[in-house]
């Protein structure tokens, strides 16, 4: 399979799974470019790829930050033919009892207007084109609300899978796929922000970052005429409840 000609943006592309579809796009043969609010570890992380690619640091949660990403990708890449948004936080403190309106307000911010912002910005050029694959990386979080994700996580979540499955079947007549993913437990950077630390042998079981690589380099592969609107992957022994 070969993505040559193509352009992929990734959005939290600096760790876990944004890097290792990141990775798995380049190595496909697309032009690559990560993004993220830390740009050292962007940095880090392209000058560790056995492929080239580009980095630019970005606030998903400013609208001005997201457009200045935008213009610069189209610069970089050439266009935005397919967008990875990876990004996504959580909080310790996740019980409605704990937690205050202020953790509230900037989980909902990043992990759901910052995908809002994110897909008004890159949109516009995609209808252009008649052209374009956003896949969001959600969580199961965002199918089956539950305590271990917490209050605010699994509500930004929600809205996640509600505009990435309204804005995809606006989309479709202008030839755009949005796909939906909801990962299970996954041993990423995020593990750190649950409440009880995360045994050694636990992180071993659970999915890992690089299990999504050929995955999405598949659904990027895909012919225009298919479309994947949705897709949970988590790990065998985690029950789907």
């Amino acid at each position: 399979m070969s993505l040559s000609g193509k352009s992929a943006l990734i959005v939290g592309g600096g760790t876990g799974i944004g890097l290792a579809i990141a990775e798995g796009l380049a190595a496909a043969g697309a032009t690559v470019g990560i993004a993220g609010r830390r740009f050292e570890v962007l940095e880090k992380a392209a000058e560790a790829s056995s492929d080239e690619i580009h980095c630019h640091s970005v606030d998903v949660s400013d609208r001005e930050s997201v457009t200045a990403l935008i213009n610069w990708a189209d610069k970089t890449l050439g266009k935005v033919d397919i967008l990875v948004n990876a990004a996504g936080i959580n909080i310790k403190k996740r019980s409605m009892a704990e937690m205050v309106p202020e953790e509230w307000d900037k989980v909902m911010l990043i992990n759901a207007t910052g995908g809002y912002n994110l897909m008004y910005t890159v949109l516009p050029q995609m209808r252009e084109r008649k052209d374009g694959l956003i896949i969001n990386i959600s969580s199961i979080s965002g199918k089956r609300a539950s305590s271990l994700g917490g209050i605010a996580y699994c509500a930004s979540k929600f809205a996640m899978t509600a505009l990435g499955t309204a804005a995809g079947n606006e989309e479709a007549a202008n030839g755009i796929r949005i796909t939906n993913v909801y990962p299970g437990e996954v041993e990423t950077p995020i593990l750190d922000q649950r409440p009880n630390p995360v045994s050694a042998e636990h992180r071993a079981r659970i999915l890992q970052p690089e299990d999504f690589r050929e995955l999405i380099v598949s659904i990027c592969n895909l012919p225009a005429r298919a479309h994947v609107p949705e897709l949970i992957i988590k790990p065998s022994f985690q029950e789907y409840t």
